[in-house]
């Protein structure tokens, strides 16, 4: 087999067969074919496309080129949860505790941070001395004692992924709905789960900024997951604008405390209690997603959410006090409102722009070796719909350097665009889909 007669057939538009896919995605792995090919293989399936078989080939070709996460040993069924990313996402920190409060499983691998999306592990380890290392049989055992655990991905899971995504990003084929698709996917089945509901955004502080393509591509990755015999289901949110209030990795965590005890931004409870309710009902635990979301909401009322984070917090090492006192958390020097010069109702705020002006402050990584701190942030004080008048605070920067936060100001101030008249009320979760196709909301 040669890779240059690969090459050849997708640029006719031909379907590449199991054994092609499977031999291109083993030997790049292995180093031995050379990027200026695959290069060219990525470019003919970019303009060419990849069918549902080829796909779904794909997919389980990357999962497979390393590690594949047994977890038979935890009991129950396993439901994972993937954010295709955004600004404010800390929807991980308020799902997994609610759902293990139900006696439901949650073996999540989580990533890390890179630019102006936050990673969960990073805001897990706000808490001191929590441990996102930790050993597979510690893991699987606090899983089955406690029905939680968080930890960081292993460095062998998709190799072949990270040195696909590192390619695509440098020629220019990234925006593919079937490689975005299969590369989300292949981590997510190499992770072992049985089930995985997906919360897929759509908007300014989005990969997919347009809704439609958004559809396609939660379309694509349902049709990966149920493929390969995983019941997958996809929620389509707006990243519009910043998910909740806080942006920044310890002010996040206080947010996703506050909203285990009920005092959280409306648009989060909602996010969170709609992609809670599927992972309920895939577990079994509910006929009806309806009947998940309201079993879920008494995780919350009870407080036992509240207190099944507190079990994982001290499970992996840290300071489980931090949830009941949050002044516990290392606090910035500086906390410096941002005023407006404008009147009128927000119509819209950029998300991305506050995430860049999160990172300026320390609260992300320009580069993945970048030093995180943990306490910087913005939380915001207006959002969309809002009216305000000139000298209004809009948002709260919390930093620790003055440059650093004329800087994050300027970005802030930047985001907000204003109308004389109240915008329209949008649709914050877009639509459902399942294996039986898309529920309209």
């Amino acid at each position: 087999m040669r890779m240059y007669d690969l090459i050849e057939k997708k640029k006719l538009g031909m379907v590449l067969s199991n054994d092609e896919i499977n031999y291109f995605i083993k030997d790049y792995t292995e180093g031995m074919i050379p990027d200026y090919q695959v290069s060219a293989l990525l470019m003919a399936i970019y303009f060419m496309g990849m069918n549902e078989e080829e796909t779904l080939a794909l997919t389980l070709a990357m999962a497979k080129s390393g590690d594949m996460l047994d977890l038979s040993k935890i009991n129950g069924i396993k439901v994972d949860k993937h954010s295709t990313g955004g600004v404010g996402d800390k929807t991980t920190l308020v799902i997994a505790p609610m759902v293990a409060a139900l006696g439901i499983p949650v073996a999540k691998m989580s990533g890390r941070g890179l630019g102006h999306t936050g990673g969960t592990i990073d805001k897990l380890e706000s808490f001191d001395g929590f441990s996102t290392k930790v050993d597979k049989e510690i893991f699987i055992k606090n899983v089955n004692n406690i029905k939680i655990a968080i930890a960081g991905q292993t460095a062998n899971l998709a190799p072949a992924d990270k040195k696909l995504y590192a390619l695509r990003d440098v020629t220019a084929t990234v925006d593919n709905i079937s490689l975005i698709a299969s590369s989300i996917m292949s981590k997510k089945i190499a992770s072992g789960s049985n089930a995985i509901v997906l919360d897929v955004k759509t908007g300014s502080g989005a990969f997919m900024k347009k809704e439609e393509d958004s559809f396609k591509l939660a379309e694509e990755m349902v049709k990966i997951g149920n493929g390969l015999d995983r019941d997958t289901t996809a929620i389509i949110s707006d990243m519009d604008q910043p998910l909740g209030n806080a942006v920044g990795n310890s002010l996040e965590v206080i947010e996703a405390i506050e909203t285990l005890k009920g005092n959280g931004p409306e648009d989060l409870m909602d996010l969170c209690l709609t992609l809670g309710s599927h992972m309920v009902k895939a577990a079994g635990k509910a006929e009806t997603a309806e009947e998940g979301r309201k079993l879920l909401e008494e995780t919350i009322v009870k407080g036992t959410a509240l207190e099944k984070l507190k079990e994982l917090v001290d499970a992996q090492g840290g300071n489980k006090l931090f949830v009941d006192d949050t002044d516990m958390f290392r606090k910035t020097k500086i906390i410096q409102p941002v005023k407006t010069n404008d009147s009128g109702y927000i119509s819209h705020i950029e998300a991305d722009e506050i995430g860049i002006a999160s990172m300026i402050l320390g609260g992300g990584r320009e580069t993945k070796d970048s030093i995180i701190d943990f306490s910087v942030g913005i939380v915001i004080d207006k959002k969309v719909g809002a009216k305000v008048s000139k000298g209004d605070v809009l948002a709260y920067i919390h930093g620790n350097d003055q440059e650093k936060i004329k800087i994050a100001e300027e970005k802030v101030l930047s985001a907000y665009e204003f109308t004389e008249e109240k915008p329209k009320e949008r649709k914050f979760i877009k639509g459902i889909i399942t294996k039986h196709g898309i529920i309209t909301i």
